[in-house]
């Protein structure tokens, strides 16, 4: 193949087809195939496990080890997760010395099993990095231009991407404890599925579609995890300025680690700042009880570079999200990852045996730094999670019944650099003073600090939290479902305009159309990976379409009329 790389799984790939010399991300091409490798060595692994965990053995292997592996691997290959082409050496190794384990409990029987998903997936070997890396550029084996056939390629790489998406939301779970076997089994069934030959291109369909069921139920399994563990969210309100203190700014989106953090940092003068998708740690009980959890620094992951900069202190990343920094930055050395996320030359936080972490370290920098600098203030709103807006269902109602409301956007997903993103501000804005704005992720960062007002004390911004809490709105659009006595959800009053980046934000989709909800609109580009073909199934099935200009869409919403662009 010509190609140095190829990666087209994000919004922002090079002239929406596809990078092919460096990742518009950041990633360069040899990080890009070790990361190709890494789950080519996944599917390794997988031919095995699914092998024993379909006749129930090596339970507590499989339970540990393996179910760690399955979601931390997908996880590491997320667009901007990790740039560090070491740790992913590492995770290459790890699944070798893990497949290699598997096969010598299996007997000769489960061997052939394993075998027929491929020969040289399950028996290749390398002892070196060298010979690893030169692998890894075989980009005709391991690589997405693999499958030659477009349409099969973009159903396989369709699933591949939610398979993404849903590992993160699974291990966000597994850290506090909650997993699925049913999940874990889908996730080797569909991992296998995308090296299978045989099957069609509607079978692939099927595929995606039960990968959208899954979605549905990580995004559950997710939204138990952190509820039992740390409490129902409730409305806040979180200051965005800044106070005296050193601080330590956490982004990304594990709330295990946030509360860790905040449990050894509670007596040492400094406060906690949320970044980005982890804004909404401030509407849970077991985190807010903090005194030193300050707010909420800064805005969307993109402006990282301009925000770490002006906070001082140091910051961790939990998850993806990373923007690379620039050579001179002033606050390279004062970053930690941990978890799936890596970047070279930053520090990691290992993850103990017992699943804990030790933030001692970032915890005393943080006390030789100097306080944030202050570039704003004020206040915004979170912890409107199904639980908090169905306890206001009855108000929501009779909203509703008196014409109060008339409309609810979901404008849901992910924020981005592109210019063309302002698109989301000037949309929210320009709405009708009627409609009601439901939000999760971090595309909220493109008009969760407007004043937009309310509607009889219910605020015209409701913020679910995180990019997996889109669950609540499934939740909340099935419940007025139910209360208004409608045969099908596309009949209420509820439109979808959804921003996406990455890949957890594919899994909502495909948790969405699950869902039989239809006419939802994405932006600001349709995704890179869709063939013509499989674009055009989901144009005539589901109603998929992107966007236009504000007045356009408004228009298209039947929201023209009664909006401030209109009067």
């Amino acid at each position: 193949m010509e190609n140095k790389m190829f990666c087209y799984q994000c919004q922002e790939t090079a002239k929406g087809t596809g990078c092919t010399t460096l990742g518009v991300c950041g990633k360069t091409s040899e990080t890009s195939g070790l990361q190709d490798l890494l789950l080519y060595t996944e599917k390794g692994v997988t031919a095995y496990s699914t092998v024993f965990r379909k006749n129930g053995k090596a339970k507590e292997l499989i339970k540990g080890k393996v179910n760690r592996y399955l979601i931390n691997s997908l996880f590491i290959t997320i667009t901007n997760a990790n740039f560090d082409d070491n740790a992913i050496l590492e995770e290459i190794r790890a699944g070798l010395k893990l497949r290699e384990e598997l096969k010598t409990l299996a007997t000769d029987e489960e061997k052939k099993e394993a075998e027929k998903y491929g020969t040289d997936l399950v028996n290749w070997y390398y002892e070196s990095d060298e010979d690893l890396i030169k692998f890894s550029e075989n980009q005709a084996v391991v690589g997405v231009l693999r499958t030659e056939n477009e349409d099969i390629r973009s159903l396989r790489e369709l699933v591949m991407y939610g398979l993404k998406g849903m590992a993160a939301y699974a291990e966000h779970a597994f850290n506090l404890g909650k997993t699925s076997e049913e999940i874990f089994s889908f996730i080797e069934k569909a991992l296998l599925a995308t090296v299978n030959n045989n099957l069609t291109a509607d079978e692939l369909v099927a595929l995606v579609m039960e990968t959208g069921e899954h979605g549905v139920k990580v995004m559950a399994l997710l939204d138990e995890a952190n509820t039992s563990a740390l409490g129902t969210p409730e409305i806040t309100k979180v200051k965005i300025g800044a106070g005296k203190r050193p601080g330590i700014l956490i982004s990304g989106h594990d709330l295990w680690d946030l509360k860790q953090l905040l449990e050894q940092s509670k007596d040492a003068g400094i406060d906690i700042y949320t970044h980005s998708e982890m804004l909404p740690g401030h509407g849970y009980p077991e985190l807010k009880k903090y005194s030193h959890f300050y707010g909420n620094y800064g805005n969307a992951w993109w402006d990282q570079r301009k925000d770490f900069t002006n906070f001082n202190g140091p910051i961790v990343f939990t998850t993806n999200c990373i923007v690379p920094p620039l050579k001179n930055a002033s606050y390279k050395d004062r970053v930690f990852t941990t978890n799936a996320a890596g970047y070279p030359g930053w520090k990691r936080i290992k993850i103990n045996a017992d699943g804990t972490k030790d933030f001692s370290e970032v915890i005393e920098l943080a006390k030789t730094c100097q306080p944030p600098v202050e570039v704003e203030s004020g206040e915004i709103t979170v912890g409107f999670a199904h639980n908090q807006v169905l306890s206001l269902a009855d108000k929501v109602v009779e909203n509703i019944k008196s014409g109060a409301i008339k409309r609810f956007v979901v404008m849901s997903g992910c924020d981005g650099r592109m210019s063309q993103r302002h698109y989301y501000t000037d949309f929210a804005k320009n709405l009708p003073k009627d409609t009601v704005i439901l939000t999760s992720g971090c595309a909220k960062y493109k008009y969760n600090k407007l004043n937009l007002g309310d509607i009889n004390g219910i605020p015209r911004v409701l913020d679910a939290g995180q990019c997996n809490d889109s669950y609540s709105w499934a939740v909340v659009a099935l419940k007025l479902k139910e209360v208004f006595g409608l045969n099908d959800i596309n009949e209420l009053p509820i439109v979808f305009n959804i921003a996406w980046y990455e890949q957890k934000a594919v899994i909502v989709l495909l948790a969405l159309l699950y869902l039989g909800i239809k006419n939802i609109h994405i932006g600001p580009t349709l995704p890179g990976f869709l063939s013509p073909n499989v674009a055009k199934v989901l144009v005539e099935n589901f109603g998929i379409a992107g966007i236009t200009t504000v007045e356009e869409d408004l228009k298209k919403f039947d929201l023209y009329e009664d909006s401030t662009l209109a009067n």
